[in-house]
């Protein structure tokens, strides 16, 4: 037991390997709080005169456009609709493939809007009848 003790002594000397030192920890900064992120400006719109302009100068815009692309659906449906009787949106479906509601956003919203043009409706027989007025 006298030599596991002297060898004990021997590896406490001046020589002896010390104990490692810990590793600092790393600087980090303040976490931030959780919140939702900035909406950010909002981007600025013109004044009332200079949006009216704007509206009328797109619809002579619109008016002065030829209509759709020959060969497309919107010429399809606007070669339905010149038709002395017009036509049903049941027409209009069947030649676009457009569902009932994707038919009545292209009259109201293509036609009406940006092209200019007049459609008049009509319910016959519990069908609504589509035609552009002259």
């Amino acid at each position: 037991m006298a030599e596991v003790q002297e060898k004990s002594a021997n590896v406490e000397g001046p020589g002896a390997a010390q104990e490692p030192v810990p590793a600092k920890k790393p600087h980090v900064g303040a976490h931030a709080r959780h919140v939702a992120p900035s909406k950010g400006k909002r981007p600025k719109r013109g004044t009332r005169a200079k949006r009216a302009h704007n509206r009328a100068s797109s619809a002579k815009l619109a008016k002065k456009g030829s209509g759709a692309r020959p060969g497309s659906k919107a010429a399809k449906c606007l070669a339905l609709l010149k038709r002395p009787g017009g036509a049903t949106g049941s027409d209009l479906m069947k030649a676009t493939g457009w569902q009932a509601h994707s038919v009545r956003g292209f009259i109201s919203g293509v036609l009406g809007r940006r092209m200019g043009l007049k459609v008049s409706s009509e319910t016959e027989n519990g069908q609504r009848r589509y035609a552009l007025k002259a």
